[in-house]
């Protein structure tokens, strides 16, 4: 093959891999999920705008405010657009889940119909917020696109992919009732190799960063699950745990479900690690053509230190983040520090760090030393730096 091809024919085949992803993606998102109720098409969700509020059946004690607000309505979508209808909006007496609407808000609602098929009235369930979400999405994926072009082309394709993988196939499977721990390391395995290779190319650099991240996949699910066990917490911890136990799935392991969520979590961070080693130590290798196998994964441990030094921070703060109304309650009521981590629910995040911590120090070495080896085999010089190489001279008779 001419050596002038070979950078192109590199291109078209990265093209056709993001493409032909793009296409698993949308027909992922086609592919209708049969587990739990289908809502029929009157109970559907619809867009109403909110147009006068009856606060008198509220009660307040304290901050918290029970009992609900009478609402009149328009809905904006569906089959019933435009009509006007009475509405209720429960309080549950819970500032986390309530919601007080005003004249004009637009919310989001399920209608209920007559005997005769009528609408006769709409509970709300929140603010519409689909159209704000959905700009921001825009956004980001014009932002990406213009600053990385082909490459934020690929990011957003193994952006897609990801949501689309965890919402039509790892949830599914769990609530169908498949192995949590094996289900979620089989989607993370998946996942990780799509995102690397789309970023990386189907190239060395690629197939480096997916090992460690393998590698640091399987040590973080290892982890979590040796000290699952010791920690001795259960899966109920987890925020709607119990509920969706009630909601026809008793059979579900909630303590593998909650294992199985450590090293998904930590899985991105694992594999921004992986990466950063296998791209720093490409760089040195097309910079230095003549390093050795040692010296080059020496150059690698030495990347992978100063990465892993703020990823794991990283996750601390980032777990730790979601839990600041926790702590501070704790801190306002003079909680001791020993009866604080010894809680359940701290003793979750505290594996969640940890193990997640510990997967990242396993991969920054393990890509290095992958990367180190698939960098330096034994091969013949490019064809591109052959054909570049001038001739030697010669003297004409």
């Amino acid at each position: 093959m001419p050596a002038y091809l070979i950078p192109a024919t590199r291109n078209r085949i990265n093209l056709i891999f993001t493409l032909l992803l793009a296409g698993v993606t949308v027909l992922l998102m086609l592919i209708p999920v049969s587990i739990g109720r289908a809502l029929p098409i009157k109970d559907s969700p619809v867009r109403v705008r909110i147009l006068e509020v009856d606060d008198t059946h509220i009660e307040q004690y304290g901050i918290v405010k029970t009992g609900s607000q009478r609402l009149s309505l328009e809905v904006l979508s569906g089959a019933f657009k435009g009509q006007k209808v009475s509405g209720v909006n429960m309080l549950m007496g819970k500032m986390e889940f309530d919601t007080i609407y005003l004249p004009g808000d637009k919310a989001l609602g399920t209608l209920y119909t007559d005997a005769d098929g009528d609408l006769s009235s709409i509970t709300l369930t929140g603010y519409y917020r689909l159209d704000a979400e959905l700009i921001l999405l825009g956004i980001f994926a014009l932002f990406l696109l213009l600053f990385a072009g082909i490459t934020g082309l690929k990011a957003l394709v193994s952006f897609l992919f990801s949501g689309v993988m965890i919402w039509k196939v790892m949830l599914p499977l769990f609530l169908a009732g498949y192995d949590p721990v094996f289900v979620s390391l089989s989607v993370v395995i998946a996942v990780s190799a799509v995102i690397l290779f789309l970023v990386g190319d189907l190239s060395q650099k690629g197939a480096a960063a997916f090992l460690g991240t393998v590698a640091g996949v399987l040590i973080t699910c290892s982890t979590a699950i040796i000290f699952g066990s010791a920690f001795r917490i259960s899966g109920a911890v987890k925020p709607f745990a119990e509920t969706l136990l009630y909601s026809g799935y008793p059979h579900l392991d909630l303590t593998k479900i909650f294992l199985a969520g450590i090293f998904l979590a930590a899985s991105g961070a694992v594999m921004d690690i992986s990466m950063d080693v296998a791209s720093a130590m490409e760089e040195v290798q097309l910079h230095h053509r003549g390093i050795s196998r040692k010296d080059l994964i020496l150059s690698g441990f030495r990347v992978g230190r100063s990465v892993v030094g703020t990823m794991t921070t990283t996750l601390l703060l980032a777990y730790s983040s979601s839990y600041m109304g926790l702590l501070m309650v704790f801190m306002a009521q003079g909680t001791p520090p020993a009866q604080i981590f010894n809680l359940s629910y701290v003793a979750a995040e505290i594996l969640n760090t940890m193990a997640g911590s510990f997967g990242l120090v396993v991969t920054a070495p393990a890509t290095a030393i992958i990367a180190g080896i698939l960098y330096t085999r034994k091969h013949p010089a490019p064809a591109e730096t052959r054909a570049d190489t001038p001739a030697p001279a010669t003297l004409e008779p």
